[in-house]
């Protein structure tokens, strides 16, 4: 049964779609005031009456500070119980006197809709205000919301330039996403050099999506020099901090040997943690362990539930291999109809193997009603799609081809054709 080591760079497995990461206000906003002279800093900690008394007399006097602390207080709901309404409006009162924090704090607000209603416009409208006074985050989050179009039209572009202005001053995450832009292309040249140089940056901050990314590009050898161990170290920093796709492929070094010895134990421990945390590639690969006895003990049963955790999710290779075990009987009942169910799935996402199998059935009548158009159709599908099929599906693919076309007239072979143009139309339209 195939194992489905997926493609380091494919869409499963490159470089996450940047994530917005706005601060949780008080955190970011707190370490940014850190240095600022504050006589109320006590109340935070303390809350007492007499003291949030003068801190209120503080921020009706126009006290930033002051009320920036109201803020943070009403957040967190310490010292006061939470109202985010009532930080929103301290924050504003604050931001209208051009304090940076509160022009910030107020942004993510709107960007959460707490306090206010949710308006891209306005959140973006506030960061702006703080990003052009040199704040970190606030450029960070000007820059992704430009990323995704948010309150304003999608401009890559302008997006890096925040970005960038961000990472310059050291925050992690605009450096991992500058480095994500480098890596796609996306607002700045195509540069692998420059997305390695960023992540290294920010993996050296401890930033896990960064670690990831950086080993993905060791793995591949793209802007640094391939380097397995490598990308194994840097994997490893960020599948101990519970990143579940260098989790998995930790994995994947460990059953390939890539970088280290091969380990089909260490293999499957690291599949367990991204399978637990939901990982569709993980749950696959795991399966397959237990499907072979590599690794841990072999287990029909738990390869199928695996395999139909990650097939519930999409995952071709899933699908294809849960088929294959319901051809067998093997940890489910034996059903050709299950089969071929979970064939179809896999075929329709364009999996050789599965087209071919799927094909044979249609050619035998096995948990379908026989039919030779679709049994053709689905193996020349196959044929198409056979470089990535080994030698013996390549063989069987050709052989199977023969036998059917001896019972077909010129006319169902020119059917059959035609279908397999019309199911290339289709998938081409719906990107798949």
């Amino acid at each position: 049964m195939v194992t489905q080591h997926a493609a380091f760079r494919s869409l499963g497995l490159a470089a996450a779609a940047l994530a917005w990461l706005a601060a949780p206000i008080g955190c970011r906003a707190q370490a940014a005031t850190s240095d600022r002279a504050n006589p109320h800093k006590s109340v935070h900690a303390t809350g007492s009456s007499r003291a949030v008394q003068r801190l209120r007399q503080a921020a009706r006097n126009g006290d930033v500070a002051a009320e920036d602390r109201l803020g943070f207080m009403y957040v967190w709901g310490r010292g006061l119980p939470r109202n985010y309404a009532k930080a929103a409006q301290w924050f504003r009162n604050a931001a209208k006197q051009g304090d940076v924090m509160g022009q910030y704090n107020l942004g993510v607000l709107y960007d959460l809709g707490q306090g206010v209603p949710q308006d891209y416009a306005d959140a973006a409208q506030w960061f702006r205000k703080a990003a052009v006074q040199g704040n970190a985050p606030a450029q960070y989050n000007l820059g992704v919301h430009y990323y995704y179009g948010q309150g304003m039209p999608r401009n890559f572009y302008k997006a890096a330039q925040w970005f960038q202005k961000s990472a310059d001053q050291g925050y992690a995450e605009a450096q991992y996403d500058l480095g994500v832009l480098y890596d796609h292309g996306q607002g700045v040249p195509r540069n692998y050099a420059e997305a390695a140089r960023w992540c290294h940056i920010a993996a050296a901050q401890g930033f896990a999506n960064a670690q990831y990314l950086l080993g993905v590009l060791y793995h591949n050898g793209q802007g640094v020099p391939r380097n397995y161990a490598e990308a194994a170290e840097w994997y490893r920093k960020a599948a101990e901090q519970g990143n579940a796709k260098s989790q998995y492929n930790l994995g994947v070094l460990y059953a390939k040997g890539e970088g280290m010895p091969q380990n089909y134990v260490q293999a499957a421990w690291w599949y367990h943690k991204a399978a637990a945390l939901g990982n569709a590639d993980a749950q696959n690969n795991l399966g397959s362990l237990y499907d072979h006895g590599q690794g841990v003990p072999k287990d029909y049963a738990r390869a199928a539930r695996l395999y139909r955790k990650a097939a519930i999710q999409g995952s071709a290779g899933a699908r294809y291999n849960l088929g294959l075990l319901y051809a067998k009987g093997q940890g489910v009942p034996q059903s050709y109809a299950d089969a071929a169910r979970w064939y179809r799935k896999a075929a329709e996402q364009g999996n050789a193997t599965a087209q071919l199998n799927l094909g044979t059935l249609y050619a035998n009548g096995q948990g379908v009603l026989r039919n030779d158009v679709k049994a053709y159709k689905w193996c020349l599908l196959a044929k198409a799609g056979s470089g990535l099929m080994n030698p013996a599906s390549k063989a069987a693919t050709s052989s199977a081809l023969k036998v059917i076309a001896t019972r077909m007239t010129p006319g169902e072979i020119a059917k059959a054709h035609d279908e397999v143009s019309k199911w290339f139309v289709s998938h081409k339209r719906s990107g798949r």
